[in-house]
């Protein structure tokens, strides 16, 4: 319980005003059902004639000065209520007063439920409230979260714990929150009156609740590693589903569709038997506690019936059925409370999935007295050693590049190429060395001012299900139609947007799923013009492309480079004659530098490398 007292802790603060209003009203609710189960007394005298004594009504000037306890206010209270009816029994007869008891506990019922309902109606904004609160908490994490976390978390796992594990969490603990509130208020409330009543038989039940809720409380704790299991291998179905539809081409290229089938169906029937465990044990918890209470009442009565029948009974036959309507009321919250704590348990299981998002730490940090950026000389890579994990990807880099000047880095797959550009930007922090724009070391700078000097056109062109004005100035506060499209003019795109059916204002698909793929590269040339950056990063973008496309895209990146400092990841080299440096890497060095002719003359690396692409010397 510790654990979701922890959780409402963290999310419930903004909404504290309706929690109050949520007790209060379930406080008088509790309050009002013993004012309508205490109707019981009264009826139960007039219809079996139990009790003959004549009750005298307490002047209601002089109560203040007799309320010495709560028994002496529960006593004035029965007393000067008795008097009334006895005294509608004399004068208009059992009938009449029958008829105005029910009246009262028509009145009362109604009071009564009405509280209820008010109740519900201020939790229902925590309930809403604090699901939507986590949901947007999960979206900035994984906004600010570093490339690196997502390196090694599957993304259909991360999919899982915002879908699955969010709607656990509302369906398990947000939908328990009334019951949680609301039962041990009841529970409370009964068990004064209880007290208040016969504080003998109440000591007795206190003995037997304990048993029956350590009982619960066991098969509960199993619960909620079964769900943090079942909740895991969800994630690993998403997993599989996500990967299934990235790579359906390839999938039916293979004639692997049923290895891919019996891949996902033994997965899901692993995970249906996980559920089922988890559904049996959560179904035991209704049956089990309706067992529990009626050994728990079996046993009152017994030892209720003991006293009654006694000579010296401290309680009356129809107080004693009073007593037990109390009691009894007290096994349906008690039955919600042991539900509650079983669907908690299971979005105990599910928060902890989510924390692993929402408690993840950056090591990608603004610094705190950040210093201002600009290029206005030079980029330097200085004595820059890197790695992901364990091995060395980058190896004592060193790099100058002038301002307005191109430079290309090319190699084998592996060599560390995307590394070096990934660092520019703080996609990752480096290990050992430096990297500076103008003598300022890139982590001396916010994120922000850093990454507005850069604009990247990647290999493959990453596009939203949005429009083409919206996917263009993407990144660019209050962009004007004008200055979309004239971005989109020297992108070589304006025509092919125009053709569209809505213009500018036409929406391109899920991941531009709409467009061939020189027009998505062309959009994304558009989005880079339009940002205006000091700084471009290409990774090779015309390597997928026809010829066609390729002509018309290499048009639209010559006019994006023009007079901008360039880096280039240049897999075909046939792209990068022009370029003012090449710089060959190979195993995270670069070993070999200098224009197109000076490597070729040099008979190396690059050498070898055009060889192989059949590239003209």
């Amino acid at each position: 319980m510790r654990e979701f007292i922890k959780v409402l802790k963290r999310f419930v603060p903004p909404y504290k005003k309706y929690l109050v209003l949520n007790v209060v009203f379930n406080i008088l609710s509790a309050i009002l059902s013993l004012f309508a189960f205490g109707l019981i007394v009264p009826i139960l005298n007039i219809l079996f004639k139990i009790n003959n004594t004549t009750y005298a009504g307490v002047d209601w000037n002089s109560m203040i000065t007799k309320w010495d306890s709560l028994k002496d206010i529960k006593d004035i209270l029965v007393n000067n209520f008795s008097a009334y009816i006895s005294n509608l029994i004399e004068t208009h007869g059992g009938s009449v007063a029958l008829i105005v008891l029910g009246l009262f506990l028509i009145g009362m019922t109604f009071l009564k439920v009405l509280t209820m309902y008010m109740a519900f109606f201020f939790m229902i904004p925590i309930r809403t409230g604090v699901v939507r609160d986590i949901r947007n908490q999960i979206d900035r994490k994984i906004t600010d979260l570093p490339l690196s976390f997502f390196s090694e978390e599957r993304k259909g796992d991360i999919l899982a714990r915002i879908s699955g594990d969010v709607n656990e969490i509302e369906t398990s603990i947000m939908s328990s929150l009334d019951m949680l509130f609301k039962n041990p208020i009841l529970i409370l409330v009964y068990l004064v009156a209880m007290f208040v009543i016969s504080w003998q038989l109440t000591v007795f039940v206190l003995v037997l609740l304990p048993l029956a809720g350590y009982v619960m409380g066991q098969v509960g704790k199993k619960l909620k590693k079964r769900s943090l299991l079942g909740q895991q291998q969800w994630g690993g179905l998403m997993s599989q589903i996500e990967e299934t539809l990235s790579g359906l081409r390839i999938i039916k290229a293979f004639n692997a569709e049923n290895k891919i089938k019996d891949r996902f169906e033994k997965s899901n029937d692993i995970f249906r038997r996980t559920t089922m465990r988890i559904y049996r044990r959560q179904q035991m918890a209704h049956p089990m506690s309706e067992f529990l209470g009626t050994v728990t009442i079996a046993v009152v009565l017994w030892y209720g019936g003991t006293l009654i029948l006694s000579n010296n009974s401290p309680i009356e036959a129809s107080v004693f059925i009073y007593y037990l309507t109390i009691f009894y009321a007290i096994i349906n919250p008690a039955k919600d409370f042991s539900k509650s704590f079983y669907a908690i348990q299971k979005g105990l299981a599910s928060i902890e999935r989510v924390d692993k998002i929402l408690q993840a730490e950056s090591n990608i940090c603004n610094p705190e007295h950040p210093k201002a950026i600009a290029l206005q000389d030079k980029i330097e890579y200085k004595n820059v050693w890197f790695k992901y994990q364990n091995e060395w990807v980058l190896k004592g880099i060193n790099l100058t590049i002038p301002k307005g000047k191109t430079i290309a880095l090319v190699g084998q797959s592996g060599s560390g190429k995307s590394t070096m550009v990934d660092l520019l930007p703080r996609f990752y922090d480096i290990n050992k060395g430096s990297i500076t724009i103008d003598g300022t070391d890139v982590r001396d700078a916010t994120l922000f001012d850093l990454r507005a000097l850069m604009g990247n056109v990647n290999q493959e062109a990453i596009l939203f299900n949005d429009t083409f004005f919206n996917n263009i100035s993407f990144g660019v506060e209050h962009a004007t139609m004008e200055q979309v499209q004239e971005a989109a003019k020297v992108a070589n795109a304006h025509e092919f947007i125009m053709a569209s059916e809505n213009g500018y204002d036409t929406n391109i698909g899920d991941r531009g799923g709409k467009l061939s793929g020189g027009q998505r590269q062309r959009i994304s040339i558009a989005r880079a013009i339009l940002k205006n950056p000091s700084i471009l990063i290409l990774d090779e973008a015309t390597s997928a492309l026809d010829t066609e496309s390729e002509r018309l895209v290499q048009e639209a990146l010559e006019n994006l480079m023009r007079n901008r400092t360039t880096i280039v990841i240049a897999h075909r080299l046939s792209t990068i004659y022009n370029a003012d440096e090449i710089c060959v890497m190979h195993e995270g060095e670069i070993v070999e530098r200098g224009k197109h002719e000076e490597l070729l003359a040099q008979n190396g690396y690059y050498k070898k490398l055009c060889d192989m692409q059949n590239v003209k010397n």
